[in-house]
């Protein structure tokens, strides 16, 4: 009877743990079938199939070592790092960066490495922010997985049922923490606020992702994430501290070169208007070839504007007096002098290029940018009682672009799975 209970310790210790398959799995102690989005064994069992050991989870809970830093300077005002502080892995930061955007070219790095360790270190503590992160994985690796595969049947994927689960989650479970927004609400709001666009992105509902921008860009101002006046040389502190900056998020999303560089329709010798994503480079007339150089020739000017616009941003937030305040009220002034003069400027190359038919999708992107610039500038440093009513104007005007785009990003879509016969794809999600 000892030597079985002996036998029996041995074969215990002898057995290889499982250190593979969901995180449910794991903590019930059974073999994992590792399928995903959810394994069979919490699918058969009614059981919530928590995620897999996957980019967006951190797994080290060592403190920072500032040793091994590599000589990075750190940024000054920010607060010391706690002995619980959980190290971002660099391969977490610069997937989520990746995942971000889906505008642009799928290398091109969007330089929001600091935004995307923010939401990561949040994601540890606030559900909603996890949610939110899960749901933007899921959507975007169905994303490059229908784009790289073949043709797929039209209906939802699990992967993509699983991102809408966790999107739906996120957003529940934000709406019941905006019910008293402190410090640490307004702080998980902003965050997802980020994700949220990102996921509308990814979507391609271009319409949500600007009521999502509109709507943090809101809170950053009523709340008053940065310096700025209320009355005549009458300035007030940020009202909140630790704060992701909404607005540096979305510049730097957009700054980024669009990956729909198609022309705009080209027009037959009959007359009639022929979709160019049916016509292949070659067969375009050179004139038609000509309007892809718009694009980059506008965004160098706009991406300039951002730049100077991201600069005046880390001003404000330090701003410590009236007079330094009253100094970057005028720089404000310039930049929004700038940002008028950049659609007519838009509108004068497209009329010495002969624009025909409607304007390509990356000009488009562009209009959006420039308005989000726009709303961004106008609620910097003021709080005047005629800001809300221009903000609102403008406000239309970006939900108005934003339909547009979507509407041209669908039929490039169609086209191009015309094109490359990869037949029936629902792009409607």
């Amino acid at each position: 009877m000892a030597g079985s209970v002996v036998a029996r310790k041995q074969n215990n210790r002898c057995r290889t743990k499982v250190r593979t398959g969901s995180i449910t799995c794991r903590i019930r102690k059974v073999k994992c079938d590792e399928n995903k989005p959810f394994c069979e064994k919490c699918v058969n069992t009614s059981r919530t199939c928590d995620d897999y050991e996957s980019p967006f989870k951190l797994f080290t809970s060592q403190p920072i070592n500032s040793a091994h830093a590599g000589g990075i300077k750190s940024d000054v005002g920010l607060r010391p790092i706690q002995p619980t502080f959980i190290n971002i892995a660099p391969q977490d930061i610069y997937l989520l960066d990746h995942y971000f955007s889906t505008k642009t070219m799928f290398d091109v790095k969007l330089g929001c490495d600091e935004e995307a360790r923010q939401v990561l270190q949040a994601s540890l503590t606030d559900p909603p922010i996890r949610h939110a992160v899960l749901s933007l994985k899921a959507l975007r690796e169905d994303l490059e997985m229908s784009r790289d595969g073949p043709a797929s049947i039209v209906q939802p994927t699990p992967s993509y049922q699983y991102g809408i689960q966790q999107y739906s989650m996120a957003l529940g479970g934000l709406a019941s923490n905006l019910s008293s927004l402190g410090s640490n609400g307004l702080k998980s709001a902003l965050l997802c606020c980020q994700i949220f666009v990102s996921i509308e992105q990814v979507q391609k509902s271009y319409a949500t992702m600007a009521q999502h921008i509109i709507r943090g860009l809101r809170n950053m101002h009523e709340y008053l994430v940065r310096p700025g006046f209320v009355a005549t040389n009458t300035l007030v502190p940020a009202h909140h501290d630790q704060v992701p900056f909404l607005d540096v998020f979305i510049i730097k999303l957009f700054a980024a070169p669009c990956k729909f560089a198609d022309p705009p329709a080209a027009v037959d010798v009959s007359g009639t208007t022929s979709s160019a994503c049916l016509i292949s480079p070659r067969q375009q007339p050179i004139e038609s070839r000509h309007l892809r150089t718009i694009a980059p020739d506008m965004r160098t000017e706009l991406t300039r504007i951002a730049a100077s616009t991201l600069e005046f941003l880390g001003q404000v937030s330090q701003i410590e007096s009236v007079g330094i305040a009253l100094r970057l009220l005028s720089e404000k002034g310039a930049l929004l002098d700038s940002l008028e003069a950049w659609p007519i400027d838009l509108e004068l190359v497209q009329e010495e290029m002969g624009s025909p038919g409607s304007e390509p999708i990356s000009v488009s992107f562009l209009r959006f940018f420039h308005l989000v610039l726009k709303l961004v500038l106008l609620g910097a440093l003021d709080s005047s009682p005629d800001l809300y009513a221009e903000l609102r104007t403008e406000n239309d005007r970006l939900q108005g672009i934003a339909e547009n785009v979507g509407e041209k990003v669908g039929a490039y879509i169609t086209c191009s799975e015309a094109r490359s016969g990869r037949g029936e794809r629902s792009t409607v999600r």
